[in-house]
């Protein structure tokens, strides 16, 4: 079987590391090519800590991807680097896997289009933990029977945007379920007490040092309260539906969002 080749844009970041590591492990995944704008010339794997891989992190993008011509490009960065770079990823045509969180719905639309109009394949998702999919996965379940849902997220200081991209596509799959809208009759004293409204969700942002992922979604019916959550305790956990997205777009490509529809899932 022919390895996939691929490309990682944020080979220096947390996840990037994560992900060498990760690919490293893999029989029928390889790590073509790496960039960063940190840890320039050093080498992908002693920066992740596997050993020497004669892969060097670089910096000109283009010229790396050109050279290299990986069979699949992921992007593990942040918001504004994505777009950046989205442009150039849609000009040469290669699946993609994002990771990158922070972008609108809007956003994610006009990808799907794009992606779409052009034939190429693409997963984006905010979550890539199995147990992260499946919490979204009964949470969607649970908005067909009980009246009403708030949802708290947890994360580390460092994380660019809040609410996560998990919480929020948590949210949408619960209002496309349930139409009945919920009733609040809570006047905020200081604003922003009840969290941000997504439709009719509640969603809250807890940033602290110690956490990595993790998040709640706090059922509440007549008489009882179920909770449904998730926590990423490593990295680690993301790895399976990583290398899952990578090959399902190699060798089923067309516009996957969420792992939910990498891995088939459906409500």
């Amino acid at each position: 079987m022919k390895k996939i080749g691929v490309f990682l844009v944020g080979a220096a970041g947390k996840m990037g590391k994560e992900i060498v590591r990760a690919i490293h492990k893999e029989e029928n995944i390889v790590l073509r090519g790496a960039a960063d704008k940190q840890e320039v010339g050093r080498d992908t794997g002693e920066v992740s800590g596997v050993g020497p891989q004669g892969i060097i992190i670089e910096e000109n993008l283009a010229e790396a991807i050109n050279r290299v011509k990986p069979d699949v490009i992921c992007d593990f960065t942040h918001a504004s680097a994505l777009r950046e770079n989205l442009p150039l990823f849609l000009d040469y045509k290669i699946p993609l896997v994002i990771g990158t969180t922070g972008l609108s719905s809007e956003e994610i639309e006009t990808l799907r289009q794009s992606c779409e109009r052009e034939g190429i394949g693409c997963v984006i998702a905010p979550n890539f933990a199995l147990g992260a999919v499946l919490m979204m996965h009964f949470s969607r379940i649970a908005a067909r029977y009980l009246e009403r849902a708030e949802i708290i997220e947890y994360h580390h200081p460092q994380k660019k945007d809040a609410p996560s991209g998990t919480a929020i596509k948590t949210a949408q799959g619960i209002e496309e379920v349930k139409n009945t809208p919920f009733s609040d009759k809570s006047e905020e004293i200081l604003s922003g007490a009840r969290g941000a409204l997504l439709g009719s969700v509640n969603i809250h942002s807890v940033r602290l040092p110690g956490l990595v992922a993790h998040q709640e979604v706090i059922w509440g019916g007549e008489g009882e309260i179920l909770t449904i959550r998730h926590d990423s305790l490593s990295r680690s956990s993301f790895m399976p539906g990583v290398m899952m997205s990578i090959k399902k777009v190699y060798e089923e490509p067309r516009f996957y969002y969420g792992l939910e529809e990498v891995i088939g899932l459906t409500s």
